[in-house]
């Protein structure tokens, strides 16, 4: 088969369309003839050589596609060839086949289309396991979301709004951005290049602070998010944007406020915690609103790119400006 492979861990230059070993499925997984992937900052990280795939997945970079299913394991209950599916995957997603276990595999509702489902498992699992499964986001409580233009923050705002937060915080890097993330339910976008956003958020919640806080950037906000959480409140880290390396920081106001402070990250999870986290998604965000006339819950494409493109692709996630997914076809 046809996949995308790396020379060397480098730059997106380094991305090219050459023949990899078409997988084989184990007896249960399924073997997807691959329509569509999606493009993630952890892609990057592994294009870089420094984001190793976990023990047992594909080498190739990819963790969520849309396809039909070519053949199942002979354990395979759920599915049927000629199926149309989307799920995650360990990886081997930018390729003309991908194997996934027919537990994280999911069918595609009519409603969606091809592209539009593979931009669902990356960000709306993460977002929901940050929200959900490690900050127990309550009915009530004010959340901070950094990078709320990214994937994550746009799947992150609409499911606090729908869990009922009672502010909803983000920060992004331009009025556009702060804009949009406003029409999908944030109380208030913070241009992080223009304003002091924990200076905002200190003002608006008279010194409080907020319950939670999802960030990516890690340490050049790291004292800041300290302040700006309540008493008791709660941070969940998904990157490091900004570095991972902090100097100088007090962390006094973890013992003095009692925070919890949690680092998540999905794709090192075991088989079964991904599975509980599938079919809670499968039944409270694709059943319930993608696949049926929902008003509930949008899907963003930011751009869409042949797979011949992938290293346009690469440098167009890296420039940092885009809202929403990037969508590559398999032709």
């Amino acid at each position: 088969m046809r996949a995308v492979l790396v020379k060397q861990p480098g730059d997106a230059s380094q991305l090219y369309i050459g023949e990899y070993p078409t997988p084989t499925p184990t007896d249960t997984q399924i073997l997807i003839k691959v329509k569509c992937f999606c493009l993630n900052r952890m892609d990057i990280v592994q294009r870089q050589g420094n984001y190793p795939p976990p023990p047992g997945a594909s080498e190739l970079l990819g963790v969520e596609v849309s396809g039909i299913v070519e053949s199942v394991g002979k354990n395979v209950t759920k599915f049927k060839p000629g199926d149309a599916v989307f799920g995650l995957m360990g990886g081997g997603g930018y390729a003309e086949y991908a194997v996934m276990e027919q537990d994280l595999a999911m069918p595609k509702p009519d409603a969606l289309t091809f592209e539009q489902a593979a931009a669902i498992p990356e960000t709306w699992f993460t977002a929901y396991q940050a929200l959900f499964f490690v900050l127990g986001f309550k009915k009530g409580e004010d959340i901070l979301i950094h990078a709320g233009a990214s994937g994550v923050g746009i799947a992150a705002i609409q499911l606090a709004k729908q869990a009922g937060a009672n502010r909803i915080f983000i920060t992004a890097g331009s009025d556009e951005k702060t804009k949009f993330c406003e029409s999908l339910g944030a109380t208030r976008g913070i241009n992080y290049k223009t304003e002091d956003w924990a200076a905002v958020i200190a003002q608006e919640t008279s010194n409080k602070g907020v319950n939670a806080i999802i960030d990516f950037v890690g340490k050049s906000y790291f004292e800041k998010n300290l302040a700006t959480l309540s008493i008791d409140g709660r941070m969940v880290i998904l990157a490091f944007l900004s570095g991972p390396v902090l100097e100088g920081v007090n962390i006094g106001p973890i013992l003095r406020k009692r925070l919890r402070i949690e680092g998540s990250a999905l794709r090192s999870r075991s088989l079964e915690y991904q599975v509980r986290l599938r079919d809670a998604i499968y039944k409270e965000v694709i059943q319930e609103h993608f696949a049926q006339p929902s008003e509930s819950y949008k899907l963003f494409i930011d751009r869409e790119f042949d797979w011949t493109d992938i290293v346009t692709a690469h440098r167009t996630m890296e420039s940092n400006q885009t809202m929403g997914k990037l969508v590559v076809k398999v032709t």
